[in-house]
């Protein structure tokens, strides 16, 4: 009998806005980065998948419809799974340098949720949660690390009155 939290799997979405152009000299380390980091994710015990594109990365998908916003859509067994990855290694050095790389937004603009195993999140559906966090803080629908839920299906709430669709861009 399968238990009901290996039928899900957890998808994370976090956006940055860029300083500067992904080619300019300012950017060359985290450039520079990207496949290494990205080889020791697709590798990490846990890890299911990451959104990219022809190139192996997602620098060129589209988010919010904005030119300086990057996404990293990726989906892992559980939350520990992801953290392991996080905070060690090279990964670990590139966060503690994203100040020199991205601008500080005040917003969420990370959002963690549950898909059914096997699930493959959009950029779309990445973008609804991430709203929905905005909107809502933390909810069995997108959740942080920091306040998480356990796996299983979760609706959206309702949008409340007055709260503009898309904030902090």
């Amino acid at each position: 009998m399968t238990s009901p939290a290996a039928a899900y799997e957890l998808a994370q979405v976090n956006i940055s806005r860029l300083q500067a152009p992904l080619d300019s000299p300012q950017l060359k380390d985290f450039v520079d980065a990207l496949d290494p980091v990205n080889a020791v994710a697709d590798a990490a015990d846990g890890f299911v998948w990451r959104l990219q594109s022809d190139d192996g990365n997602a620098t060129d998908v589209s988010v919010f419809g904005e030119d300086w916003l990057i996404i990293n859509l990726t989906v892992w067994r559980d939350s520990d799974a992801l953290t392991a990855f996080m905070y060690q290694g090279q990964h670990r050095e590139l966060l503690t340098r994203r100040n020199e790389w991205f601008e500080r937004i005040r917003e969420a603009m990370t959002a963690l949720w549950w898909v059914p195993a096997g699930h493959r999140p959009t950029v779309a559906e990445a973008e609804e949660r991430l709203l929905h966090l905005r909107a809502h803080g933390a909810t069995a629908y997108a959740f942080t690390l920091r306040t998480s839920f356990p796996p299983g299906e979760a609706r959206p709430l309702l949008e409340p009155q007055g709260v503009p669709e898309r904030q902090g861009f």
